[in-house]
């Protein structure tokens, strides 16, 4: 299992923002951070407002999910719904018409921490040369 640690300014606003607004499960929490389940990657929220890097101070780094279609869909036209999100890279659909097609967005938390969730129509096409 692959865990990360990120830095966010408030941690009751990146609890609301992982897991009522993405989805994620929480797991433990203490008073100055808290762990959520990030479709598999157990991801570490730490509150540590002097440290938190606005994303448009991020350059290329981000952390993400690749889904199945199945389930990208229904996510992305939820958070698509919500006006109150900041989407960095709105969703797109790349390769359109060949193996390597992908479809992906990136959105930042409230803490400007950049998420990318993407699709692509034959999984395989990600470990492609």
């Amino acid at each position: 299992m692959l865990h990360l640690s990120i830095v966010v300014a408030d941690l009751d606003e990146a609890r609301e923002f992982y897991v009522d607004t993405l989805g994620c499960t929480p797991g433990r929490v203490q008073p100055d951070w808290m762990d959520v389940w990030f479709w598999g990657l157990q991801l570490t929220l730490q509150q540590r407002p002097d440290q938190v890097v606005g994303s448009e101070h991020q350059g290329v780094r981000h952390f993400g999910v690749t889904l199945d279609t199945a389930e990208f869909g229904p996510l992305v036209f939820r958070l698509e719904a919500r006006s109150d999100l900041n989407w960095v890279v709105p969703v797109t659909t790349e390769f359109l018409g060949t193996p390597r097609q992908q479809t992906k967005g990136k959105l930042a938390d409230p803490s400007g921490n950049v998420i990318e969730i993407k699709t692509y129509l034959d999984p395989e096409a990600a470990f492609a040369q």
